[in-house]
């Protein structure tokens, strides 16, 4: 059912493929071949090929031009072979009259009337009643209405598949980006809390060894005693703080993961719930950026990525990043459908200010070609940048 339009063009190209050869069996079956048998044969031969100029499966499209030519040269050949009294089997106008159906368009409207008063062309060559020339009329609008009804349940089932197509789409592009959205959250909360902690933390134990210090130089009683106690409580404290200082670590390793490893794991995930060819160029060397840095560059590339298939309906993307010792670059192609007049959606225009706001700029680039591309390029300063692996 995939393919349901192109089986029913296919199918429509071999009935009229069909009417055209029974036609010239009978063009050939009289007894003798003659200069007017040979000008049959061409004129089919003209009637059948000239049309497919217009239309044939999966290459033209000209509906239109096909279905006045049929008219005009197959007609042509359907009233003649009616009245000419060499031919010994009379054609019917029902195959064609179904094609042109079938190839309706709000241009072609007007055949319906054309099939159906074509015997009335010649009712009076060959003293048809009204009722027989009225019958063959209709004959040729039910074949012509069978076409239209065949192209409207094809039509049907295409947009049906692509319907269930895109849904499925949007299902694999909406779990990616949840995914991302609960990884980026839960990431920015880790680095909030452990910024918190070391900050409240951190700074109470602090306080908590001043003050026993303070008494430890003021006991009076006990002092032995008291000042052995407190000793052993300050040594706590130092134990819990540097515990501390290993939680908030621990806690705070994301913020000092590699932004290669992480757009690696990002892609990783994007292929596996889209399908979708993505192609990676990344450097060797790491820049050492901020944590609001690598995590701007990931939401550009997460929004593009997103926005590539939900939009462009891009089958390939190729995501570029380059390191200096001053920009970190970063583009992201797709080959989707160009747009128009390249414009920021909600997505990239909160991620052109959040870029604007770490000093760097965010364009977005289309152009129509063979193929078509589209540009997302993002450039943020590093300023004083050591390279990792660098001496």
């Amino acid at each position: 059912m995939k393919k349901i339009l192109s089986f029913m063009d296919w199918g429509i190209f071999a009935l009229r493929l069909y009417h055209y050869i029974l036609l010239l069996s009978q063009a050939l079956a009289v007894s003798e071949f003659s200069i007017r048998t040979l000008l049959d044969v061409i004129w089919l031969s003209i009637a059948f090929v000239i049309p497919l100029l217009f239309w044939f499966p999966g290459r033209r499209t000209n509906k239109v031009w096909f279905c006045i030519l049929e008219l005009l040269l197959g007609g042509s050949y359907y009233v003649h072979s009616v009245i000419d009294p060499d031919l010994t089997s009379k054609a019917d106008y029902l195959l064609p009259s179904l094609t042109m159906g079938y190839l309706l368009t709000k241009q072609t409207f007007w055949i319906i009337p054309v099939v159906v008063f074509i015997p009335f062309s010649f009712q009076s060559y060959l003293r048809l009643s009204w009722e027989q020339a009225l019958s063959i009329g209709t004959d040729n609008l039910l074949f012509c209405f069978i076409g239209m009804w065949v192209s409207f349940v094809a039509k049907a089932y295409d947009q049906k598949n692509k319907l269930v197509a895109e849904v499925e789409r949007q299902n694999k592009l909406l779990t990616h980006y949840s995914t991302e959205i609960e990884k980026m959250t839960l990431l920015e909360e880790r680095n909030r809390m452990s910024k918190e902690i070391h900050d409240t933390l951190g700074h109470s134990f602090i306080s908590l060894i001043l003050s026993l210090d303070a008494s430890i130089a003021l006991m009076d009683s006990k002092p032995a005693e008291a000042k052995d106690r407190l000793t052993r409580l300050r040594t706590l404290a130092e134990n819990n703080l540097d515990e501390m200082r290993n939680i908030v670590h621990e806690m705070g390793e994301e913020e000092e993961s590699s932004l290669i490893r992480q757009v690696e794991s990002l892609v990783i995930r994007f292929r596996e719930h889209t399908g979708t060819v993505l192609t990676l160029s990344l450097p060797e060397i790491e820049g050492s950026i901020r944590f609001e840095v690598r995590q701007a560059i990931l939401r550009v590339i997460q929004e593009s990525l997103t926005n590539a298939l939900k939009h462009g309906k891009a089958s390939q993307l190729h995501l570029e990043l380059k390191f200096s010792e001053s920009v970190l670059q970063l583009s992201v192609r797709n080959n989707g459908n160009p747009i128009d007049k390249p414009n920021f959606g909600f997505g990239l225009t909160t991620m052109k200010q959040r870029v604007e706001r770490l000093g760097g700029r965010l364009q977005l680039l289309s152009v129509e070609g063979t193929p078509a591309m589209t540009e997302v390029r993002c450039e943020i300063p590093l300023i004083g940048v050591m390279l990792h692996g660098e001496n």
